[in-house]
């Protein structure tokens, strides 16, 4: 079963009085479970698809289903339903509050969802000893190193258990060494909890980490591998 289905997908963006065609006609379908990267340079139109599938944004024209659910016609408080329970979010600049404990941060998510305290505790618990990180979770941003913080988006973006994770460029502000390590741990929960993985990437070395590549030019699909 594919968990993303886009068809024939546009968006335009108008800024002034120039039209931008920042996607034009993409189709792509993602199983379940798969890990796949969207490459392409800068202005491929990259962040937008991820927009799109993530629910940020709707489409100008063609359809994202989303595990059965066409978002392309949902309303804003639809979608920000699928956004906080099937979505995942990781940011390259991390995007943590800086007043909050690693611990904290984690728990954001849940606490929008309501999930009970006792819960939230288990889960963040888990999810920051899976990345590595329990020693460190009563240390704020400012205290960690980027490696460290990117652990902790990582963390945040699963301890909803989404059905799908987004990867903006997860490695662009890590040396190669760590963003080695945070691919290992992507990959490794991958696996664990069969969540499907998205990377828009132009890092190299991710690509031995996913199934499959998307090729991005201009706002087009121009090839697979």
């Amino acid at each position: 079963m594919s968990s993303i289905v886009l068809k024939d997908v546009y968006k335009e963006y108008i800024l002034g009085k120039t039209k931008v065609e920042a996607l034009r006609g993409v189709s792509l379908e993602v199983s379940k479970s798969e890990i796949i990267s969207i490459i392409g340079p800068s202005g491929s139109g990259k962040t937008t698809l991820l927009n799109l599938i993530g629910c940020i944004d709707v489409p100008t024209k063609g359809e994202v289903i989303i595990d059965g659910e066409n978002t392309s016609t949902m309303d804003d408080d639809k979608l920000t339903l699928i956004r906080r329970h099937k979505i995942g979010f990781i940011f390259q600049t991390f995007n943590l509050i800086p007043v909050l404990t690693a611990y904290e941060n984690v728990e954001m998510p849940l606490i929008s969802l309501g999930v009970p305290k006792e819960e939230r505790h288990r889960r963040v618990i888990e999810m920051l000893d899976k990345v590595g990180l329990l020693e460190f979770k009563d240390h704020k941003p400012d205290e960690l190193s980027g490696g460290q913080r990117q652990r902790v988006a990582i963390a945040r973006a699963l301890v909803i258990n989404p059905s799908i994770v987004l990867a903006d460029e997860p490695t662009a502000n890590l040396d190669g060494e760590t963003g080695k390590k945070i691919m290992e741990i992507i990959k490794t929960l991958n696996e664990e909890i069969s969540t499907t993985v998205i990377v828009a990437t132009h890092d190299p070395r991710v690509l031995q980490y996913v199934e499959r590549k998307i090729y991005l030019e201009d706002g087009r699909i121009v090839r697979e591998e």
